[in-house]
């Protein structure tokens, strides 16, 4: 029997595998990186060891140190969770030799699954249909001509690295040369393979669990198309509008698949579906991240049944179902509308309304870090309903009643997929993202919701002021003894919003039909021509931007808003040179591709930076000359810090002289 499980894994993976082990009676372990040391599911563990440094190759994918802080710490098993070290075979083998307990598949079946090539052939043998080309085909043309785009892929890739879609023939070739050498750098196998593309297929999965008693469960299907990079974001159980037919036969091709490689443990099986065709992608040999809505429509803990597969036990009858629908979004902390700029910093605020039906997996809380050695994901929320229609309603309502504040995160894209016509109608696709993207992003909230919601920052303000400063509580807060004159705030980006005091009571000067009904320094209650609002507001909260003041945060009907003060007076040493250019976020300096003096022109790359495990090229915003250069490769920049500074006026200068 488990006694103690260390989980291998990092945020909420780890947490969610912890709250099973809970459960079960079994002690928790966790391993931290220093990043991670005040991470939630390091204080969430029984016990916790520390992984010095603070990149993956330093720490999490280090599988010896893993393993020795499990025998420190008295664990008897290990539980990979997904990523990372889940799917190496290599690791999972030495977890078996140190006498521990590994919770996953047999070592050999993660290796025939982790070649995409050899899961292929395996498929092929189960009966279970694929997509293939032979690149080496003396017609390409005509192979092209028949099935149109081709999509280059890593044999040991995964999350779209090495991959490729190829539109011309004559391309082909260097783009098999770019994803190999892509290959061997990110997964040390520069293996690549050629399937045909179908950018208006589905992306649909099969869940499994296997025991060792020969016991194969196919735990129903999900739909993963809403995708972004070959990254899902919206996940979905049952997978909706499939064919009875083509369910059961998806279903059958799963149970194949397990079968055919002697599977073991929790399992998914990917397919391309389209209309009534499918093709095998790849198989999963871990837990998936959207494994909570199959776990919602089945009633079933799949953690808990790998932990007993683990310990040699039977799974007993397959369950039944399923049972209503769930659907999840994951909640990453970057701006979708900004180029997918990972955002790091302090998460001042995250609640998210556990209202019936709803249920949240978070690698954070409020005053939870989001730094720039991970990915950006951040917590899932899963919503489940009578049918899909209830559930997409519950979900959009648990998201637009979140109080998330200190991070941009893409909340308001998520709401727009929810709410979009084909997505609601069940028309999915992997290509509806990119087709929807510019819609989606598009500005969410109009200018008076925006503006109240300032008006009511501003009044806290005043409120928290006033009660600070201590005057006589018969005087208004913000009271001004000539009518005339209005009180002005403005907050960042340039939101300037007027209010006055005229007998006793706050009165807003530039939305019609707008007064006050109560004010205090975390309630402000707003008559909008008859209809009650309130607004919860949160005064003082350090801000990220240099020079400015502290954050107000506004929570009310029409969403969250967070509030930036413009300083009155700015402090020269806030203020940056014209043409500088600033590092968007923390991130560590991974090439620097100009010199100081040399001449560049608008669009040409100066830095190269690297966060979240992505990177983001910094370029010449207009033509001129590099006057200053702050940074070198290698080095660590903070959030605002000054990259290097182009100065257009030589240029400017020199042409006028011609």
């Amino acid at each position: 029997m488990i006694t103690s499980v260390l989980v291998a894994n990092r945020g909420e993976i780890a947490r969610r595998v912890f709250r099973t082990c809970r459960d079960l009676g079994l002690s928790t372990v966790a391993v931290h990186s220093d990043a991670d040391a005040d991470a939630p599911f390091v204080r969430e563990a029984d016990r916790a060891v520390r992984l010095a440094g603070n990149s993956p190759a330093d720490t999490y994918l280090r599988g010896d140190l893993v393993i020795a802080a499990a025998q420190r710490a008295g664990a008897d098993a290990i539980h990979p969770g997904y990523g990372f070290l889940s799917e190496n075979a290599g690791f999972a083998r030495q977890v078996i030799d140190a006498g521990l307990t590994w919770i996953g598949p047999n070592p050999d079946t993660i290796d025939q699954m982790g070649s995409k090539i050899r899961a292929k052939e395996l498929m092929v043998a189960a009966g279970v249909p694929i997509l293939s080309v032979d690149p080496t085909s003396a017609n390409l043309s005509a192979i092209f001509e028949k099935f149109g785009p081709l999509l280059v892929k890593a044999s040991a890739g995964g999350g779209g690295r090495g991959m490729r879609v190829v539109t011309d023939p004559a391309d082909l070739a260097a783009e098999m040369t770019a994803a190999s050498a892509e290959a061997r750098s990110t997964f040390g196998d520069e293996t690549v393979f050629v399937e045909p593309y179908l950018p208006g297929a589905r992306h649909v999965e099969v869940q499994v669990m296997a025991d060792s008693h020969g016991t194969v469960w196919v735990v129903g299907d999900r739909d993963c198309s809403i995708q972004r990079r070959h990254q899902k974001v919206v996940e979905e159980a049952p997978a909706p509008n499939l064919a009875d037919a083509t369910r059961t036969a998806l279903h059958d091709a799963a149970r194949a698949a397990a079968i055919a490689v002697g599977y073991l443990g929790a399992g998914t099986v990917e397919f391309l579906v389209d209309d009534d065709r499918f093709f095998f992608l790849e198989m999963n040999t871990r837990l998936q991240v959207e494994h909570p809505v199959t776990e919602e429509v089945f009633g079933v803990d799949l953690v808990a049944a790998q932990i007993a597969v683990a310990e040699g036990e039977e799974l007993g009858a397959e369950p039944t179902g399923p049972r209503g629908h769930a659907v999840e979004v994951r909640l990453y902390a970057e701006d979708p509308a900004d180029d997918w700029a990972p955002q790091t910093g302090t998460l001042r605020t995250f609640d998210v309304p556990l209202t019936a039906g709803i249920r949240v997996d978070s690698a954070v809380e409020t005053g939870s870090t989001v730094g720039i050695h991970y990915d950006a994901m951040v917590a899932k929320i899963i919503a489940h309903g009578s049918d899909r229609r209830d559930a997409i309603r519950r979900l959009s309502a648990a998201l637009r009643r979140s109080r998330i504040h200190g991070l941009t995160v893409n909340r308001d894209l998520l709401l727009a997929i929810l709410a979009d016509d084909d997505f609601v109608a069940e028309r999915l696709s992997t290509a509806l993202l990119d087709q929807r993207l510019a819609e989606w992003t598009a500005p969410a909230v109009d200018d008076r919701a925006l503006r109240k919601a300032a008006l009511a920052a501003a009044l806290a303000e005043a409120e928290t002021a006033s009660t600070q400063a201590r005057v006589l509580r018969r005087i208004p807060p913000a009271f001004r003894n000539v009518p005339s004159q209005p009180r002005v705030r403005t907050y960042e980006p340039q939101i300037a919003v007027e209010y006055s005091g005229v007998g006793g009571r706050l009165v807003q000067s530039q939305v019609e039909r707008l007064a006050t009904v109560s004010t205090s320094p975390n309630l402000v209650v707003l008559d909008d021509d008859g209809v009650i609002e309130r607004f919860d507001v949160t005064v003082g909260h350090a801000s990220d931007s240099p020079g400015s003041g502290a954050a107000v945060d506004v929570d009310g009907p029409d969403g969250s808003f967070s509030f930036v003060p413009v300083p009155d007076f700015v402090d020269p040493a806030d203020v940056v040179a014209e043409g500088s250019l600033l590092a968007p976020m923390p991130a560590a300096v991974v090439d620097v591709a100009v010199t100081e003096g040399q001449t560049v022109s608008k669009g040409d790359v100066i830095v190269v930076l690297e966060a979240m495990k992505m990177q983001h090229t910094i370029t010449a915003p207009t033509d001129g000359v590099v006057a200053q250069l702050d940074v070198t490769s290698g080095a660590q920049v903070e959030s605002g810090a000054v990259l290097a500074v182009i100065d257009s006026a030589i240029i400017e200068w020199e042409e006028d002289q011609s």
